[in-house]
């Protein structure tokens, strides 16, 4: 019995002691993604926050530009066109948006002097209400931090780094929450509040976070189509697989010029990838706005739409609507002389990808459902804030004064579950992979050879 013993606990020794170092590991890893992470994590829920109310905020900002007082008769969409010629006789006319409703102002996209100017016109009078620098519309500012940090390329991809570290993060914390031992709700569903403090920092940064994973996991998975590097390789990928758009949308011959639809207007994600159809140059003269507004109608497209203006001869208009819901989105090129409608892409074309992205993204934009999807988004928000900032003041109260308070575990690469789980992630999200590489060199270079940050870091 005693021999048996022994080699009983011989056997569990090594196995103890292999989980107590994967334990270790992800607990390692997950206290540096949130320490890196977290502050921008929170500033995208805080700005996500704001952008779900885009369309009640702007209404109060611009009431004095949207808001116009109905009468019998519109005038003519060119009229509105001659007078904003009038108005900036140097300027290109780029974009067309009529009034989504009897109360609503039209809009007319201009370049002037370098700068894009929205200038909104009374349709019934046909005179101009103001004007708006499109660069200082405040929720334009808004999406911009939200979606590259107002950097351009670089603050996108940081902005993407953040999404798919915050992943890891609900990975590596969905582990060390889940609970070792039958210990009931308190602590893991519920927080204990009568524990004492240290009990209570704990529970309010792990059982919220328990709570709010699905909801930023769907943030975050819904928002990565939007992203530059990850994003532009899930949409080639969606098109080369035959989830791209089918060639029913086609009124005719499907075009052969290499121009896609996301370079000469703004669409939904779907049509990005779209090639734009040429009209037929017989030395016509081009069709006016006001016949385009008629097929538009004719069409039945969501009323909210805009018409892009061509700049070549050979453009085409082209009609794309951003409608609260999924379901409602369209994107249609029309022949410039003819008037014909040369493609037609609606939701009900979409492939099966298409369309679950696209009900993503109004998921995220808090439109699919209306207030009660803004509230529930509003919700998922700010506890990804209170997670954020509860976990940072968790780890600033237990760490010491001399060191980061990581403990100590063995190399990444000695920890073979747990390098094929960041092996894994960094397939499946680039800029991970990379970061893991470049946090590796970084402690293998400089980390283990400067003994002062390698005491620091408990490394």
């Amino acid at each position: 019995m005693e021999k048996n013993s022994e080699k009983t606990g011989a056997a569990k020794a090594p196995k103890k002691s292999a989980n107590s170092r994967f334990y270790k590991i992800v607990w390692r890893w997950h206290l540096y993604a949130g320490i890196i992470f977290a502050p921008l994590l929170v500033l995208l829920a805080i700005t996500g926050s704001i952008y779900l109310f885009k369309a009640e905020i702007e209404e109060v900002l611009y009431k004095d530009y949207y808001q116009v007082s109905p009468q019998d008769e519109r005038a003519a969409v060119t009229e509105q066109l001659d007078e904003v010629k009038r108005l900036y006789p140097d300027a290109v006319v780029t974009k067309y948006r009529p009034g989504e409703s009897e109360t609503r102002s039209s809009e007319v996209t201009i370049s002037s002097n370098g700068e894009s100017l929205t200038v909104f016109m009374d349709p019934y009078t046909g005179e101009s209400i103001g004007e708006l620098n499109n660069d200082d519309r405040i929720m334009d500012k808004i999406e911009e931090i939200h979606g590259e940090l107002m950097a351009g390329t670089l603050g996108d991809r940081i902005v993407e780094l953040a999404a798919c570290w915050a992943i890891v993060l609900m990975v590596t914390g969905f582990f060390l929450w889940f609970p070792k031992k039958k210990t009931g709700i308190a602590g893991t569903l519920i927080p204990r509040l009568r524990k004492g403090k240290k009990i209570l920092r704990r529970d309010l940064h792990v059982v919220p976070a328990f709570w709010v994973t699905g909801g930023l996991l769907f943030l975050v998975l819904t928002g990565l189509p939007w992203s530059g590097l990850w994003g532009a390789n899930f949409q080639a990928l969606t098109t080369n697989t035959g989830e791209g758009y089918p060639p029913s949308v086609w009124i005719g011959d499907a075009p052969t010029s290499n121009i896609q639809t996301q370079d000469i207007a703004e669409v939904p994600w779907a049509a990005e990838t779209l090639d734009v159809p040429l009209s037929a140059i017989q030395g016509q003269i081009p069709l006016s706005l006001d016949k385009v507004v008629e097929v538009a109608e004719q069409e039945g497209i969501y009323p909210s739409y805009s018409i892009f203006i061509p700049q070549e001869p050979e453009g085409v208009y082209t009609l794309s609507v951003f409608p609260p819901k999924a379901q409602d989105e369209a994107t249609i090129h029309i022949d410039q002389y003819s008037g014909a409608v040369l493609a037609d892409y609606r939701y009900e074309n979409y492939g099966v990808i298409g369309k679950i992205v696209a009900w993503g993204i109004t998921l995220h934009k808090g439109s699919q459902f209306g207030l009660a999807n803004q509230l529930i988004s509003l919700f998922i928000c700010l506890s990804v804030v209170f997670v954020a900032i509860s976990g940072i003041y968790l780890w600033w109260k237990r760490k010491p004064q001399n060191g980061i308070g990581a403990p100590a575990a063995p190399a990444l690469f000695n920890t073979k579950a747990f390098l094929f789980l960041m092996i894994g992630l960094g397939i499946l999200f680039p800029l991970v992979g990379l970061s893991i590489l470049a946090v590796w060199l970084i402690d293998w270079l400089l980390i283990q050879r400067i003994p002062s940050v390698k005491k620091w870091l408990n490394a």
